[in-house]
């Protein structure tokens, strides 16, 4: 289902816009997604997070923070308290459309907000942070100029109570004295993470030299059990590399789903056994999310040399995979039927295109081409290995290939 544009009111009557993303199925939970520091809803890697997470059966919403992306209000005129009210709003929302949040996840900023607003909401069994500052006050060694509004600087006049033009990692932005000094006046940050009661997972890179890693140090030894903390390897602070934004969303995906009952309603009477969804993870490329029922997922792609990411085999390579499985299973249920010693199948399948009439079919034309390299070990009779060779050509997916099929095709 395509992502939905909604709004909601925040404690302060501000309007707050948000990205509705819902399952092609059922709702099987709700995921909230709280973005970085001056980011927006709709930084790539929170883009790809979202879309991993629906695949799974999640409802997941990404909003932007007061006075930033599209939301109404003033961005700078209060610090990280405006922040938590704003993801409480968002989780209030949830609730009135039915779908209350189950798991919330924060970037950078967006998690330490996530953390102290977790208490306040009702159903919440999971947070995830990632890149996030253990002190929020961290945020202020990055807004040039913020020594000045609150005094620090004894070269410069105290700024007046309305603020000053700061620059924010090259961007401007108007900051009032009342943000510096909630940030600076925090309560303990290790008291909301102690009194967490929800599953934590902590995702930092070890080179983010936005938020150092000393910060994710802090948050899981404040955290108490479940917790888990997971290495972001080479990425940077906001997970620009796609193959970053798709290792944070696999690992929350996967993590989430040991602490979130995501099992599915039972399917109405005479549905099919189970769907292969197919839909696009990256629309710049030809990356694909394969959800193959509620609990399989996996990517398809092309290389690089096409246009790809190279990030999942192509569709050949998993219909090269469905013949080379499915005889490795054929071949295994045979023997295991005769009690045979066979103590090892691989199957090697490559895929052409050859003249009609370069095959036994006696086609015109360009034909696929599959080719299988069966491997068998085990201490077997030479009839045996024979006879092993002939069941391969039974296995269904060769004679599904081997034979006319139809695909009926219709717009939903």
């Amino acid at each position: 289902m395509p992502d939905t544009s909604v709004t909601f009111q925040n404690h302060h009557g501000d309007t707050l816009a948000a990205t509705l993303s819902l399952p092609q199925g059922p709702v099987l939970s709700t995921a909230l997604i709280a973005h970085c520091f001056t980011c927006s809803k709709d930084l790539r890697a929170l883009r790809r997070i979202s879309a991993r997470l629906s695949a799974m059966g999640f409802a997941v919403l990404r909003f932007d923070f007061t006075g930033l992306g599209q939301s109404g209000g003033a961005f700078g005129e209060a610090g990280l308290g405006r922040d938590v009210k704003d993801i409480e709003a968002a989780a209030a929302y949830l609730a009135t459309q039915d779908l209350p949040p189950a798991l919330l996840i924060g970037h950078s900023l967006g998690g330490a907000a996530a953390l102290r607003a977790a208490g306040q909401i009702d159903g919440l069994r999971a947070v995830a942070t990632i890149g996030a500052p253990f002190d929020p006050a961290h945020v202020l060694g990055h807004i040039t100029g913020a020594d000045e509004i609150d005094g620090q600087d004894d070269n410069s006049p105290r700024a007046p109570s309305d603020g000053a033009e700061v620059d924010i990692g090259g961007r401007p932005f108007h900051i009032r004295r009342s943000f510096i000094d909630e940030m600076r006046q925090g309560d303990d940050p290790a008291a909301p993470i102690a009194d967490l009661h929800r599953a934590l997972l902590v995702l930092h890179a070890p080179r983010d030299a936005t938020v150092g890693i000393d910060n994710a140090a802090q948050i899981f030894m404040a955290a108490k059990h479940p917790k888990s903390f997971v290495t972001l390897d080479g990425a940077d602070h906001l997970l620009t590399r796609p193959e970053d934004a798709e290792y944070a969303a696999e690992v929350i995906a996967t993590w989430a789903g040991k602490y979130i009952d995501l099992a599915p309603p039972a399917p109405p009477r005479g549905a099919p056994e189970g769907i292969v969804r197919v839909s696009e993870a990256d629309p710049d490329g030809f990356l694909q999310d394969v959800q193959n029922g509620p609990h399989h997922h996996f990517l398809a792609d092309e290389p690089v040399a096409y246009g790809g990411t190279n990030r999942g085999p192509s569709p050949y390579g998993l219909l090269g995979a469905g013949l080379g499985a499915c005889t490795s299973m054929t071949i295994r249920m045979y023997a295991r039927r005769k009690g045979w010693p066979l103590t090892h199948v691989s199957v090697d399948v490559s895929h052409d295109k050859v003249h009609g009439q370069d095959s036994a079919l006696g086609q015109t034309g360009k034909i696929d081409s599959f080719r299988r390299l069966i491997r068998l070990e085990g201490d077997l009779t030479a009839s045996q290995r024979a006879k092993l060779l002939e069941i391969a050509d039974k296995c269904p997916v060769h004679r599904t290939l081997e034979r006319a099929s139809q695909v009926e095709t219709e717009l939903a």
